[in-house]
């Protein structure tokens, strides 16, 4: 006879016996470090210098997809907003909202994610809080991380920078992450083995900064609303237009094919690896020498333009141009 898969109960969540026995056995267990070790209602950090602070909840569904999950992801998202920053991510808050019922075997491996990312990102996950919410009342699981960064000395990364005929590169192929999410939802099975791209950028960002410094103008991931509407956030900021490549734009064949079944723009769906950079364009082809040792598909897929002011203009392979429009509405809910 099978052993009954264990879960999480309300009690663990009550402050007593339950709740200790679940912190030290698999919280602390697996995340343990000096700073959390000290077990306080906060940590204690020692840092100088001009500090970035982010924070981001994860809601996402399925919590489990192909090529990640939801603690993998909420210590990713944070990473890379202070990446964006131009910050060097050295500490993480994680929240978590548990609901009644979920496994414990399932919660256990979440952590497991949690310490394997903050450990490939370099980072340590200093403080946190656990509850749990009744049957019915959260969706599995919910996390929230907060993130503090120390800026780069080098690092001048702001809107205000963005110039006319800044190049605009992206470090590979767009739209995995929600193909991945949408393969895992019930109905929207594909045959094919789409992974979300999810993973820290702030290594790689720091090795663009340490080389280029404020010739790096602008940073933003395109997680919600994929790389359209962090252009377009960008155009209605400053008084300039942008002009894409269609064909310069990677889309894996999967992923292409999978947008193409759900009547998808692969420009609005979300991912969790790819940044956005604008740099001033003497230095494109040295970006982009460094971004494809990593991915080979990194490109520069446009330019900032004064002939059309707030304005994003795409041109087709076969030469006909076309206006990119804000995304309207939700294309794909609960996505990170």
């Amino acid at each position: 006879m099978n052993k009954k898969a264990e879960v999480i109960h309300l009690h663990h969540g009550s402050g007593g016996e339950h709740m200790t026995k679940l912190l030290n056995e698999v919280i602390f267990k697996i995340l343990k470090n000096d700073i959390l070790e000290v077990r306080h209602d906060g940590a204690f950090l020692n840092l100088k210098g001009n500090l970035a602070f982010s924070t981001d909840s994860y809601v996402i569904s399925p919590v489990f997809f192909k090529g990640g999950n939801i603690g993998e992801l909420a210590v990713n998202g944070t990473v890379n907003d202070l990446s964006m920053c131009g910050a060097v991510p050295k500490y993480l808050s994680l929240s978590l909202i548990i609901e009644e019922g979920f496994g414990l075997e399932e919660f256990t491996e979440i952590i497991k994610s949690v310490k394997t990312s903050a450990d490939k990102a370099n980072v340590q996950i200093v403080t946190g809080d656990t509850k749990v919410v009744e049957r019915g009342k959260g969706d599995q699981i919910y996390i929230n991380t907060s993130g503090i960064g120390i800026l780069h000395e080098k690092a001048n990364i702001k809107t205000q920078n963005i110039k006319e005929n800044d190049v605009i590169i992206i470090n590979g192929p767009i739209a995995s992450h929600g193909m991945a999410i949408m393969s895992e939802r019930e109905g929207l099975e594909f045959e094919s083995d789409i992974l979300s791209d999810t993973t820290n950028l702030n290594h790689i960002v720091l090795d663009l900064i340490e080389r280029f410094g404020d010739k790096i103008h602008f940073l933003r991931d395109a997680t919600r609303g994929g790389l359209a509407s962090v252009l377009h956030e960008i155009t209605t900021e400053i008084n300039l237009g942008i002009s894409l490549f269609e064909d310069d734009i990677k889309v894996e064949n999967q992923v292409k094919s999978a947008c193409e079944l759900l009547g998808l723009d692969p420009l609005y769906v979300a991912n969790e690896g790819i940044f956005v950079c604008l740099a001033a364009p003497e230095i494109k082809e040295d970006v982009l020498a460094i971004l494809q040792k990593v991915n080979p598909n990194a490109s520069a897929i446009g330019f900032v333009t004064n002939e059309h002011p707030s304005k994003i203009i795409i041109e087709s392979t076969f030469g006909g141009k076309r206006v990119v429009n804000p995304l309207v509405g939700e294309q794909l809910p609960r996505i990170c």
